[in-house]
């Protein structure tokens, strides 16, 4: 039986949001991203440095399951959107419906701040795209983006209305 729990994260959990993001990375983008380009991207966006940074204009929140913290998303509102940055989950949990509750708390997150939809970037070669098709998200344009040291992100931009 699952007891989960989503709470909003504070700078000392930190090392929680990291543990989740290395173990998370590899089994994600493997296939899709050199070891290279994943190393250089987990301490561009998941260095302590980098994080902290990104508390100061984003909000984290920590997903548990029976008090383990099995995931995490990361959001900022921009305007009359919520951007959704980050959401990823131990791949031992995935089919659990997890992301599925995950985004549901970031609609009711919109709703409150009055924002018109929500948009996120997923790689173009990731199959997390039709999971996000699957809860109304729609591609709304294409993207390259050099992140630095000759590494693209070439990404779906989704959005879904709130």
């Amino acid at each position: 039986m699952s007891n989960y729990n989503i709470e909003k994260a504070q700078l000392q959990d930190l090392s929680i949001i990291q543990q989740i993001a290395n173990e998370t990375w590899r089994p994600t983008y493997g296939s899709i991203l050199t070891e290279e380009q994943t190393l250089f991207m987990l301490e561009m966006m998941y260095s302590t440095a980098s994080l902290t940074k990104q508390f100061e204009t984003n909000h984290f929140y920590i997903f548990t399951d029976n008090e383990k913290p099995v995931g995490f998303s990361g959001i900022e509102k921009i305007g009359q959107m919520i951007k959704l940055h980050k959401i990823y989950f131990l791949p031992e949990t995935q089919g659990k419906g997890f992301g599925k509750i995950m985004i549901a708390e970031i609609v009711k997150i919109a709703q409150n701040e009055n924002c018109e939809f929500i948009e996120l970037n997923v790689n173009r070669n990731n199959k997390a795209r039709n999971f996000y098709e699957k809860l109304g998200f729609e591609v709304f344009k294409e993207v390259d983006v050099n992140i630095g040291n000759d590494f693209w992100m070439n990404d779906y931009v989704m959005r879904k209305p709130v």
